[in-house]
């Protein structure tokens, strides 16, 4: 078992002021994998002192200075990768062959990106008489989830410490053993002490306590709308800096000239990934309603091929759910999918054969989901598609955007052109065409009730920024 009992405050391994535990559990194996400790108010206390003493020394340091030190820890995310793949293997149930390459090789990638850009970003303009210059805000808090527990923690902590920020990291108390690696790579890259800090503890609790702290500067917060509303409010009494990014209900649109099995196939697969577990999951199947049998077929087909079983096992696509909670979550929705009359084309809600022990659920298909359904305006984080039918371009792009959320959305077309305009139409951060990939230096993030502010790319760096202008006479 992973047993962390202390803190990483000011540069140091502390033992936490409290003695209350969290245990991390297997989801794969229902057992005990680690423990943490729950930090302590006077513990965070501490965290945002440190943070506060380093910011000065920090925020003047040069780009050249800040990108080398980036670079160490990137060496040392690098060099732990197969550590950290399957930690969070242990901590999510992502199927390991998964977690090497996005688990672990995404944040890896996102740290590199941003040792690039500080080299080419231009941190100072001059406009006329006006010298206008980009600044760190302050002190950071980085809140993060636990479905991609290191890669949601890079995305704010990278760009913070690019920026200037000095930051107090509260990882989900779910997942949070990552980012104990991760500090202990910062510790070993030689960031001054104050710079980065972590504290582990409960959101209602701890989370909340640093929202609501009078020396935080910024909160980067990714989680549930529930949660990122209580955020924002907690952070308008000292007018924070605030950026959020709350979940989806990805649609992704088959026009009529599209390929059809090729783009049902993809949709599939990003509904599944994760487990369904991804805030930009499309787990909307929109197809005109002439190809509804034809994608409700495909669809069927292309999930038989999502078999849960142990995520150790190479040919594993598909690991369980992250706890029992979330399990019976998800197998609630697939109750209500059946009661409002759904038709259920493949899975369900008994358990998987062979998988007794894990919170696993079968890859979940169905079809003539109509808008009003509570599966089809719902986040349901689990590995459920509903197939939806349009009559013209029009109704589409109503059932796509009837939604309160708009993170992610895709539309698949034989002709570009067309695709991209139907994407303009669209009311979401971000959209894919005919399976576009991601691009790391693309804003991430959404818009309505999947909140605001964007990480990735310089669009990620400028919101760790204050913008300033010098006006010098002529």
């Amino acid at each position: 078992m992973i047993e962390r009992t202390e803190l990483y405050i000011n540069g140091q391994w502390l033992t936490p002021s409290g003695s209350d535990v969290f245990d991390v559990i297997n989801p794969a194996t229902e057992e005990i994998l680690g423990r943490i400790p729950a930090a302590t108010p006077a513990d965070a206390d501490r965290a945002v002192a440190a943070a506060v003493a380093a910011f000065g020394a920090w925020g003047r340091t040069s780009v050249a200075e800040r990108a080398g030190y980036l670079s160490r820890i990137l060496d040392g995310l690098t060099s732990r990768a197969e550590e950290i793949a399957r930690t969070i293997t242990g901590e999510v149930g992502m199927p390991l062959k998964l977690s090497r390459r996005i688990q672990a090789g995404l944040p890896a990638a996102v740290l590199e990106s941003y040792v690039k850009l500080l080299g080419e970003y231009a941190f100072e303009e001059r406009f006329g008489n006006s010298l206008v210059v980009r600044e760190p805000v302050g002190v950071a808090v980085c809140i993060t989830p636990w479905n991609y527990p290191l890669h949601q923690v890079i995305a704010k902590v990278a760009p913070a410490l690019a920026a200037g920020c000095t930051v107090v990291l509260k990882p989900s108390e779910v997942a949070p053993l990552s980012a104990f690696i991760l500090a202990e790579i910062i510790h070993d890259a030689g960031v001054p002490a104050g710079v980065f800090n972590l504290i582990t503890g409960s959101g209602e609790e701890i989370g909340e306590y640093l929202v609501r702290h009078t020396d935080t500067d910024l909160i980067s917060f990714t989680g549930s709308p529930r949660a990122g509303c209580r955020v924002a409010e907690l952070a308008a009494a000292t007018v924070k800096r605030v950026t959020l990014e709350l979940g989806g209900k990805s649609a992704a649109v088959i026009l009529d000239d599209a390929d059809l099995p090729t783009a049902v196939k993809s949709v599939v697969g990003a509904c599944f990934i994760n487990s369904g577990q991804t805030c930009n999951a499309q787990t909307r199947l929109l197809v005109p309603e002439s190809s509804y049998e034809a994608a409700a077929a495909l669809a069927g087909a292309a999930a038989s091929g999502y078999a849960p079983g142990d995520p150790l096992d190479d040919k594993s696509r598909l690991g369980p759910l992250v706890s029992a909670a979330q399990r019976e979550r998800v197998l609630d929705f697939i109750r209500q999918g059946r009661a409002e009359g759904a038709e259920l084309l493949t899975g369900g809600v008994e358990p998987p054969d062979g998988l007794n022990t894990g919170f696993f659920v079968r890859p979940t298909v169905f079809g003539r989901v109509t808008p009003d359904m509570i599966i089809a305006r719902e986040e349901i984080f689990g590995p459920v598609l509903s197939i939806m039918t349009y009559r013209d371009e029009a109704d589409a792009v109503k059932i796509a955007n009837g939604t309160r959320y708009g993170l992610a959305a895709a539309v698949w077309s034989g002709d570009t052109e067309r695709a991209t305009h139907f994407a303009r139409r669209l009311k979401a951060g971000q959209v894919d065409i005919n399976g576009g990939g991601f691009n790391l230096l693309a804003p991430f993030g959404g818009c309505k009730q999947s909140g605001y502010g964007r990480e990735l790319g310089r669009y990620g760096l400028e919101e760790f920024l204050e913008v300033k202008a010098i006006q010098l006479k002529e």
